[in-house]
């Protein structure tokens, strides 16, 4: 007689373990999965397009109307380079004060020709203070800080330049002038120096270089406040019958417009796709959305970088400032905050470029507080919030930019420029317009955005240039 040994339960003659109950891979064939709509990993946080007051474009063109302002000449020159060889292109000298305006090509190549190369290291002395001024220099590379003497004989930083920059030019006019500041090279540079000599062969030998030279002279003295524009002549504490001034306030002939700029694609489904795969979402609804999400990163990304009307590129030069050291560092941002001191509004900086100024925070035992702006914990530097934008760039060598702006029409600041109520709006100012059907049965729709944006007057946006986030300060 056999006898047969018992099997345990789910465990075959084989001895394999047997199923028992329904796998989860079939139950899902009766099951409704619960699904998340599309993801991307491009869509950021878009804080600029949330932050700006948007004014309303009917006409498509935005007129920023001013007061008149005199060329004060505080542009930056552009240069060539060849191998080692550095020059000035000629045409650029004319962004010198005493250049401005000046249309004798001859005689800027040759001024462009009498420029001396020059370089240093960091901490060399560039002019010293009490010299006499008899050169102009034009910053090709590098960083360098004029120093001045303070109310009690300490040396003050009175300003730093870099590429671009230039200093000394208004000596060249001037004989008896003497450096009332000093020059020392912050980093390694390479400057160009135009000599006494070099300018007064030229101003002895061209009539017009001489005319430019009286006109610039004469300029000088001209009634006009600490931002170029003309004074608005008042009186104030008299008594009796003091014979008041008469005065006017003159207009910008030629005001700038900023037209509504596009972002555009077309949008293509298959009609297929629509009818029959719609439960539980609505594929043309999802591919709008992701589209749209897209399109909305593109607007930010050209309102920052657009070379028209891009922030990055609408800043004033004058609005433009260097960091001390290198890195980010508290001093910078105040010194930030003081070129738009009137109501500043946020900061705009990469999220590196935040990284590296909470890194020189700690580095100075200072811990800024965040502020809360609408359920979010935001850092701020002096109350002022510091926004990350992916859209501002970080170049090759590690370097970037803060943005500080003032907001809104009433504050004269920086506006975002739209115009609702279009045709087909889906979102405010943005349309989607269906286009055909081709005969292949795809359904294509035309998705557009509008917008721009504006500095209404020039201390409403300020930069911080040239951070960089490698260096240890």
């Amino acid at each position: 007689m056999t006898v047969t040994e018992p099997v345990a339960p789910g465990v075959g003659a084989d001895g394999e373990r047997q199923q028992q109950s329904l796998a989860t891979a079939a139950a899902r064939n009766l099951a409704t999965t619960k699904k998340s709509v599309p993801q991307m990993q491009g869509v950021s946080s878009r804080w600029l397009l949330k932050m700006l007051p948007w004014v309303q474009v009917s006409g498509g063109t935005y007129r920023v109307n001013r007061r008149l302002s005199y060329a004060v000449g505080d542009g930056r020159v552009t240069f060539t380079s060849t191998g080692s060889d550095i020059r000035v292109i000629p045409a650029e000298l004319g962004e010198l004060p005493l250049l401005r305006g000046y249309g004798d090509d001859d005689v800027l190549a040759a001024l462009a020709n009498g420029f001396e190369r020059r370089e240093y290291s960091a901490g060399d002395v560039i002019v010293e203070f009490g010299h006499e001024s008899n050169e102009a220099f034009l910053i090709a590379h590098g960083k360098v800080t004029k120093v001045g003497p303070g109310r009690y004989g300490d040396e003050t930083v009175l300003d730093t330049l870099a590429n671009g920059d230039h200093f000394g030019d208004e000596s060249l006019v001037d004989s008896q002038s003497m450096w009332e500041y000093t020059v020392k090279a912050a980093t390694s540079c390479i400057v160009l120096m135009l000599p006494q000599r070099a300018f007064d062969e030229q101003l002895d030998r061209s009539e017009t270089l001489r005319a430019q030279v009286a006109a610039f002279q004469s300029g000088q003295a001209t009634a006009q406040n600490p931002h170029g524009e003309a004074n608005i002549e008042l009186a104030s504490g008299h008594v009796g019958e003091a014979e008041l001034p008469g005065t006017f306030v003159d207009y910008e002939l030629s005001p700038r417009e900023y037209e509504l700029s596009v972002a555009q694609t077309v949008l293509r489904v298959h009609s297929r796709v629509s009818d029959l795969y719609n439960e539980p979402m609505d594929q043309v609804e999802q591919q709008l959305r992701l589209t749209i999400e897209a399109l909305r990163e593109r607007q930010e990304h050209e309102m920052i970088n657009n070379p028209d009307f891009g922030l990055l590129h609408n800043a004033d030069l004058s609005q433009r400032i260097h960091t001390r050291s290198g890195p980010p560092t508290p001093d910078d941002l105040d010194e930030l905050l003081a070129t738009v001191w009137k109501n500043p509004g946020f900061f705009l900086a990469h999220p590196r470029t935040i990284a590296a100024f909470g890194r020189e925070c700690s580095r100075r035992g200072i811990y800024p507080e965040a502020v809360d702006l609408n359920g979010n914990r935001v850092p701020a530097w002096r109350g002022v919030p510091i926004f990350p934008c992916g859209k501002i760039g970080v170049t090759e060598q590690r370097t970037s930019s803060i943005l500080l702006m003032r907001t809104g029409e009433e504050n004269q600041g920086v506006i975002g420029l739209q115009q609702t109520g279009i045709p087909d709006e889906y979102q405010p100012s943005l349309s989607v317009r269906f286009m055909n059907i081709s005969e292949q049965a795809i359904i294509s729709y035309l998705v557009s955005a509008y917008y721009s944006v504006a500095v209404l007057v020039p201390d409403a946006l300020g930069i911080l240039e040239n951070i960089e986030l490698g260096r240890e300060g």
